[in-house]
């Protein structure tokens, strides 16, 4: 028995004795990851600081993607495929399916947490430190819950935080020049078209078990034609933004937290339930999922802040009016 699976199933016994006390809390964690945290970016876009919002956005979705070519070229099955021993916490099996190196929650999770640790490690410390706390307690989660390994959740937070430092130098590198960003631009789109041809055309395991295959590629594939759609929009919202919209966060307005509310509800309404009724329905899982996810990123970072713009310009004009016509009555 291999030191992975001796690790998972010492983690499992702890669950047992402990009677699943901390089941739900690290369940929650990790969904926290993925449910919520990639909303997280486009707050940061439009009400904090647009710089920062880029490198999330670009860290988040660059990471996905290439989270995703690693796991469809190595193609390890989950820890209970490997070993008939490991019982995973809850419904796992169900909702953690597919391939299972490296982890992408703890890609989410470091993407998030890793950014907001390198912007705040200088200026609020304990955010900071909550932050790497956040990142271990996230990558500690997928192996207390028996569906990653350790080399998953390693491979995972090491492959971002790569991520998070080449976006950073990248970022400082192309300051002011906007030329090269347009080259770069085409070059990120050159990498979607060769990554979507990698994994359509690659070869697959088809093991089955009692007639049943084992894990089938083709599902494995819409996680990374999401992460191509997510960096698709970045790359489309990117270039209009830098040549067409010019976004500056209205600081100080008062319909920015409103605005900042109803755009996430947008967004998280999108991404639950509107693109798969609609988009994906119509081009299937692989492109449609693509598809939806290009128009999601997109819209956040062109269509909702001209609309913030919009309406902060919009109450600007109406306050003057307002003081003058209590001046005239008073």
């Amino acid at each position: 028995m291999t030191f992975d699976i001796q690790y998972l199933l010492f983690l499992q016994n702890l669950r047992s004795a402990t009677g699943g006390v901390f089941d739900e809390f690290f369940n929650g964690l990790s969904k926290f990851a993925v449910d919520l945290l990639p909303f997280l970016p486009f707050v940061v876009f439009w009400c904090v600081h647009k710089k920062w919002g880029y490198r999330y956005l670009a860290t988040l979705w660059l990471g996905e993607v290439v989270n995703g070519l690693i796991k469809l070229s190595v193609c390890a099955y989950r820890p209970w495929i490997r070993s008939d021993l490991i019982e995973p916490a809850g419904d796992s099996k169900v909702a953690a399916t597919g391939y299972s190196f490296p982890s992408g929650h703890t890609v989410n999770a470091t993407a998030h947490y890793g950014n907001t640790f390198v912007w705040q490690k200088n200026k609020r410390r304990w955010l900071a430190v909550l932050c790497a706390v956040l990142i271990a307690l996230t990558a500690f989660s997928r192996n207390f819950l028996g569906v990653h390994t350790p080399q998953d959740v390693v491979v995972g937070f090491g492959e971002t935080a790569l991520i998070i430092f080449l976006v950073g130098l990248g970022q400082k590198k192309l300051q002011g020049k906007e030329k090269l960003k347009d080259i770069l631009t085409a070059v990120g789109f050159g990498f979607i078209f060769l990554s979507i041809a990698y994994i359509l055309m690659k070869p697959y395991p088809m093991d089955y078990v009692d007639g049943v295959l084992l894990v089938d590629p083709q599902k494995m594939m819409n996680d990374t034609f999401k992460a191509c759609g997510g960096l698709t929009g970045f790359l489309i919202g990117s270039y209009l933004d830098r040549h067409y919209i010019h976004y500056k966060i209205p600081k100080g307005a008062e319909t920015l937290p409103l605005m900042a509310c109803v755009g996430v509800a947008i967004l998280r309404a999108w991404n639950d339930y509107f693109a798969h009724a609609t988009v994906v329905a119509v081009f299937g899982p692989h492109w449609g999922r693509l598809v939806a996810y290009a128009v999601m990123v997109c819209f956040g970072m062109t269509v909702w802040p001209m609309l913030i713009m919009k309406m902060a310009a919009k109450k600007e004009k109406a306050v003057p009016a307002e003081k003058k016509a209590k001046a005239l009555k008073a």
